[in-house]
C-alpha cells in the first residue's frame, strides 16, 4: 500500500512537467485521474520515439499508476463532470502556464469556491508569476534559464556549449528540469496534505522547474554565489566541461547584447509564430503531420541555423523575452551563471536570500522552488551548527537531566559543547 493510498489526485499536463509530478503522486499510490482534450490529449504519446503506436518510452514511463478521462473542459456540459469529479478530489495537478485553467473556469480560485480544502499544485517551467511565467517551455529551456547550460559564441558563428571550467559540474548537477521540479513539487503536495489533515485548509502550490534545478544543484550554486568568499581552496574539487546539440529549432542563439536565448520552437505552432512575427514567413516550410521539429540536418552550412542567428541578432535577451511572452514563443534566456543573481525571473520570485552567519558571515543561500498561496519561505531559522552545537538542547528537550548528559559525555557518548 503506498503512502498517498486513498488520496485522489486530478491532473490537467502534458508533456514532462505535470506528467512528472502526478506520475511521482501516482507511485506513491495516489489514484491519480488524467484529464484530457478528446481531441489530442497528451501528446508525448507520440513523440521521442515509439514502442508501439501512441506510447513513447517517456509516455509509458511517467503516466504510468495513471487513469485517463478525455474531457472538453471549454464546454459547459464537460466543465460539469470536472466539478464532480473535484467533489471526490484531495489534490489538482496543473501543468499548464500560467492562467489556462482560469480562463476555463476551472482554476484555483474557482476550485477553491467549491473545495476550500483543495490542493492544487502549480508546476510550470518558469513558475506561474514573474515576467516570463507565460512563456511555453520546453525542458532545457528550464536549463538554460537556471544557469545550467553556459554557452559561447564558437569561431565558426555559431552558439556552443561552453567548453571551459566548471566547478561541481556547474549548475548542471541540478539535473533536469522537469524531474526536478516534480520532486520538489510532490514535497510540497505531500506537506500540504498534512497541513490540511491538521487544519481542514488547502493551498496552492506554485513550482518553477528552472528554479528546481537551481535548488537541486545547491552545492555548485552555493559556492558560485559565494566563490569571492572563499578563503582556503586547497580541497575544492577539479572542474569538468559540458556538451552541446546541433539542431537549428532547438537551439542556443547569441542576442544584440551579447547574451542568449535557448530557441525551442520546434511545434509547428511556434515556429509560424515565430516566423510570422520576425517577417520571415518564407522559413515557415512544411510542418507535416509530426508534432515536433527539431529541424536536423547534414548540411554543413547549417544555413537556417544561421538564418535563425541573424535574426535573434537583431533583439536583446530582454526583447526576446518579452515577445516569447506576448507571443507564444518557446524561446527563453539563457543565463549565464554570473547573471543568475540579477535575472529578473530568479529576483521577482525571490530565489536567493542573503543571511549573517554567526561564525561564516555573510552567506547568500539557495531557497525552495515554490510559493505557497503567493508566499516564498525565506527565512533562515537555524543557522548551520557546529558540530553537535545543540546536543543538550535537543536532549533536554526530550527529557535528559544535566547529569545524565554529563555522565553520557564522559563515557563518549554524546559530544558537542558542553553548558
Amino acid at each position: 500500500m503506498g503512502l498517498l493510498s486513498g488520496i485522489r489526485v486530478l491532473e490537467s499536463a502534458q508533456l514532462f512537467n505535470g506528467d512528472t509530478l502526478g506520475a511521482i503522486l501516482g507511485d506513491l499510490g495516489a489514484d491519480v485521474i488524467k484529464i484530457e482534450s478528446p481531441f489530442r490529449g497528451d501528446y508525448l504519446r507520440d513523440m521521442l520515439g515509439q514502442v508501439a503506436p501512441h506510447y513513447s518510452p517517456a509516455h509509458l514511463q511517467i503516466n504510468k499508476n495513471k487513469r485517463s478521462v478525455a474531457l472538453d473542459l471549454r464546454k459547459e456540459q464537460g466543465r460539469e463532470v470536472f466539478w464532480k469529479l473535484l467533489a471526490t478530489a484531495d489534490v489538482f495537478v496543473d501543468g499548464n502556464a500560467a492562467d489556462a485553467m482560469a480562463k476555463l473556469g476551472v482554476g484555483y480560485e474557482q476550485q477553491r469556491a467549491r473545495r476550500p480544502e483543495i490542493v492544487y499544485c502549480q508546476y510550470t517551467g518558469y513558475g506561474a508569476s514573474g515576467p516570463y511565467a507565460t512563456i511555453p517551455t520546453h525542458g532545457q529551456m528550464m536549463n538554460a534559464a537556471a544557469g545550467a547550460t553556459p554557452v559561447e559564441m564558437g569561431d565558426d558563428g555559431l552558439v556552443r556549449p561552453y567548453r571551459g571550467p566548471q566547478p561541481f559540474n556547474g549548475i548542471a548537477s541540478g539535473g533536469e528540469g522537469t524531474a526536478a521540479g516534480a520532486v520538489y513539487a510532490a514535497l510540497h503536495v505531500a506537506a500540504a496534505l498534512v497541513q490540511r489533515q491538521r487544519t481542514g485548509k488547502g493551498c496552492y502550490i506554485d513550482v518553477s522547474a528552472s528554479e528546481a534545478v537551481v535548488s537541486s544543484a545547491w552545492i555548485a550554486a552555493t559556492y558560485l554565489l559565494n566563490d569571492e568568499r572563499v578563503t582556503d581552496r586547497s580541497s575544492l574539487p577539479a572542474p569538468v566541461d559540458p556538451n552541446g546539440t546541433t539542431s537549428a529549432k532547438y537551439q542556443f542563439y547569441r542576442t544584440a547584447d551579447d547574451k542568449y536565448v535557448l530557441f525551442c520552437c520546434i511545434e509547428p505552432a511556434f515556429w509560424r509564430n515565430f516566423c510570422r512575427l520576425v517577417g520571415r514567413e518564407d522559413l515557415i516550410g512544411e510542418s507535416g503531420s509530426a508534432p515536433v521539429d527539431f529541424a536536423v540536418t547534414d548540411d554543413p552550412e547549417q544555413k537556417l541555423r544561421r538564418e535563425i542567428q541573424k535574426i535573434i541578432e537583431t533583439r536583446t535577451q530582454a526583447e526576446w523575452t518579452r515577445l516569447a511572452a506576448e507571443h507564444d514563443l518557446a524561446i527563453g534566456p539563457a543565463v549565464q551563471q554570473e547573471q543568475l543573481r540579477s535575472d529578473p525571473q530568479f529576483t521577482a520570485r525571490g530565489a536567493f536570500v542573503d543571511a549573517v552567519h554567526p561564525v561564516a558571515g555573510e552567506f547568500t543561500h539557495v531557497t525552495l522552488p515554490a510559493l505557497v498561496d503567493g508566499q516564498r519561505s525565506t527565512e533562515i531559522r537555524r543557522h548551520a551548527p557546529a558540530l553537535g552545537e545543540q546536543t543538550e538542547e535537543i536532549l533536554g528537550e526530550i527529557g535528559l537531566s544535566a547529569a545524565e548528559m554529563a555522565a553520557l559525555r564522559e563515557g563518549g557518548v554524546i559530544g558537542g559543547r558542553a553548558g
